[in-house]
């Protein structure tokens, strides 16, 4: 149980506070609160911040709708920094992105790989039309052909799964996973959104949708 009595605010009365989503654990924002701030969010489940700037409290989505809907709130180990765990309604930044934290300064030079990133290239080529680029020849082709590419590797994934190839395997669900991707962007879908399908799911073990037996 969180007491607010053992927090560590600042000479301004303010304690930092990193704002995640609940589901996808990813960080959408830095803001801080005062002792008043912390109370309101902690009495409504809804963040309330103290803004530097303006002087004044800011209950986060009050002009907006984009509401985020506090899950937890955790102190570290010093008490002077929160972690709050949000549902959010909509983005957490004032310029309509999901995060505040979208541009990436430095990678450790190793130009890390992840999904997040295939998607951001992806969408790049949708937006800024790249000359000889497959991925901008999809786009440009439009939905039919996209939903072909994604049929036509699936078909692949299942021959060499079933020819027990792991290789040929691994490399066909790369291609189906690039196409699906694809398709993602085309129909506005976003990894966050599958993410949330997954997760509101809680167990593997069930069927989600009943499939017709026949005999």
């Amino acid at each position: 149980m969180l007491k607010i009595d053992e927090l560590k605010f600042d000479k301004n009365g303010l304690i930092p506070a990193i704002v995640t989503d609940a589901v996808t654990k990813k960080v959408l924002t830095l803001a801080y609160m005062n002792r008043e701030s912390l109370e309101i969010t902690m009495k409504k489940g809804l963040t309330c911040f103290w803004s530097r700037s303006r002087g004044e409290l800011w209950l986060k989505g009050e002009t907006s709708g984009n509401y985020q809907h506090v899950v937890s709130i955790t102190a570290d180990c010093d008490r002077d920094a929160l972690l709050v765990a949000v549902n959010p309604d909509g983005p957490a930044c004032h310029k309509g992105t999901e995060s505040c934290f979208n541009d990436l300064v430095y990678d450790g030079g190793e130009g890390e790989f992840s999904l997040d990133a295939l998607m951001k290239l992806i969408e790049g080529r949708r937006t800024e039309k790249k000359e000889g680029s497959y991925t901008t020849y999809l786009f440009e082709k439009g939905l039919d052909k996209i939903l072909k590419k994604v049929g036509e590797e699936s078909t692949e994934v299942i021959i060499a799964a079933k020819d027990e190839d792991k290789k040929e395997t691994v490399y066909e669900i790369a291609d189906l996973t690039y196409h699906v991707m694809v398709l993602m962007i085309q129909a506005g879908i976003t990894l966050d959104d599958v993410h949330r399908e997954l997760a509101s799911r809680h167990v593997i073990d069930h069927k989600v949708k009943q499939e017709k037996m026949t005999k």
